[in-house]
């Protein structure tokens, strides 16, 4: 099984992560085959694709995102959803990582520039009730549970939940984990992976999806 090489927040060795520069830059290496990136809201709403609640560690403001408007956060740097989705080839495979609940503007966002059916793209988070809120919205879209293990209870909530699969945290997955997640029909996708032996070795388990950073982005 041939596993999707996600970019995690995209190539941030040339570019400020989540920032549409380092987007640019993971699918340009030729063996990236999509993005993970986080998206939380401006002051108003509107989705935004940023991790930290405070712009300070990437961008050196003392502010936090939900006190600034889009206006605001472009100059500084951070992209809208809106102009991600527009920017990113159609082809590259997204994982979009919900930092809060934030309901329809990001569904609105998603079902305009992915389509209804949200075509190569999944909605993830460590968040039960962002993902309980989206499935309201498309009962039918992929979602990921986010998580740090693959232990019963993990499965057992994204189950309850209806999602497609969980994302974990590398180092706690194995073949055992694994057969679990399979028994229930769950696929599986890891993270954060920065060496090219540990991609070849959850590869070879049978994992999904594998967000990745430095040497294993460049295959």
């Amino acid at each position: 099984m041939t596993a999707l090489r996600l970019a995690h927040r995209g190539d941030w060795r040339r570019a400020p992560e989540n920032s549409l520069a380092a987007f640019r830059a993971a699918l340009a290496v030729p063996a990236c085959d999509g993005l993970e990136f986080d998206v939380q809201a401006a002051r108003g709403g509107a989705p935004v694709c940023y991790h930290d609640d405070t712009l300070k560690r990437v961008h050196g403001v003392d502010r936090r995102v939900d006190e600034l408007d889009v206006g605001e956060l472009g100059a500084i740097g951070v992209a809208t959803l809106e102009a991600v989705l527009a920017d990113v080839p159609r082809r590259a495979f997204l994982d979009v990582e919900l930092k809060q609940d934030l309901g329809r503007p990001v569904f609105e966002v998603l079902a305009t520039r992915r389509g209804p059916r949200l075509e190569r793209a999944v909605v993830s988070s460590f968040l039960p009730a962002a993902l309980e809120r989206i499935a309201g919205f498309a009962p039918a879209w992929p979602r990921w549970l986010n998580a740090r293990d693959a232990e019963p209870a993990t499965i057992r909530i994204a189950r309850e939940l209806g999602c497609r699969g969980i994302s974990v945290e590398w180092r706690a997955l194995d073949r055992s984990a694994l057969a679990r997640a399979r028994a229930v029909d769950l696929e599986v996708a890891a993270w954060t992976v920065r060496r090219r032996p540990t991609f070849a070795r959850l590869e070879r388990l049978g994992v999904a999806a594998i967000c990745v950073e430095g040497a294993a982005l460049d295959g």
